[in-house]
C-alpha cells in the first residue's frame, strides 16, 4: 500500500461513518441543537464541506473543487454559523451530496500524488497543526469525524439507535 492509499481510505471511511450517522435523519432533525448554543448537524455539514477547500485548496496540488452553492457557504462560515439563516436551511441530501462532492474532488487530487507530496510542507493557517500535507489530509479527515462524534449527540437526543 503506498501513503496515497491510506489517505485516500482514511477520507473515504470517514465520511462513510458521517454517512452512518445521518442515515436516518430526518431534514428538521439535522437543525436540532443538542443543547442551547450548540451548532445543529445541518451548520457542521456545511461548515465541512466550506472547511474542505479552506483547509486544502490552495495546499493540495491539482484540486479543483466545485463552487461552494451560497446557502452552504455562508451557513459554514464560522462568523455566521450561529446565527439561523432566514431562508431556512436546504435538504439534507443537498449537504451530504455536496460534501460528496468537495471530498471526490479532494480524493482525486490525492490520486495523482506522490509519497514524496505528502512530505510537503504546508503554509497555510493550519500549518502548526499539520506541518505537512499528508498531515493536513489525516487532519481533514480527522475533522469529519470529529463533526461525526457530535452528529452522536444529537441522534442519543432524538432517541435515535446507535449505528456505530
Amino acid at each position: 500500500m503506498q501513503a496515497k492509499d491510506a489517505i485516500k481510505n482514511a477520507l473515504a471511511s470517514s465520511l462513510d461513518t458521517l454517512n452512518m450517522f445521518l442515515c436516518d435523519l430526518s431534514d428538521v432533525d439535522i437543525t436540532v441543537r443538542p443543547v442551547p448554543g450548540a451548532n445543529h448537524i445541518a451548520w457542521q455539514l456545511a461548515h465541512l464541506v466550506v472547511a474542505e477547500s479552506f483547509l486544502l485548496g490552495d495546499q493540495l496540488p491539482g484540486v479543483q473543487y466545485p463552487e461552494v452553492p451560497k446557502a452552504i457557504a455562508d451557513l459554514g462560515n464560522e462568523r455566521t454559523g450561529k446565527a439561523d439563516p432566514p431562508g431556512g436551511y436546504l435538504a439534507k441530501s443537498n449537504y451530504v451530496d455536496f460534501l460528496g462532492k468537495m471530498r471526490a474532488a479532494t480524493i482525486i487530487a490525492v490520486e495523482k500524488l506522490t509519497d514524496k507530496d505528502f512530505d510537503k510542507a504546508t503554509t497555510n493557517v493550519m500549518a502548526k497543526h499539520a506541518p505537512t500535507l499528508g498531515s493536513l489530509l489525516i487532519l481533514t479527515a480527522n475533522h469529519t469525524l470529529m463533526h461525526g462524534g457530535q452528529f452522536t449527540v444529537v441522534r442519543r437526543a432524538l432517541n435515535k439507535p446507535v449505528v456505530f
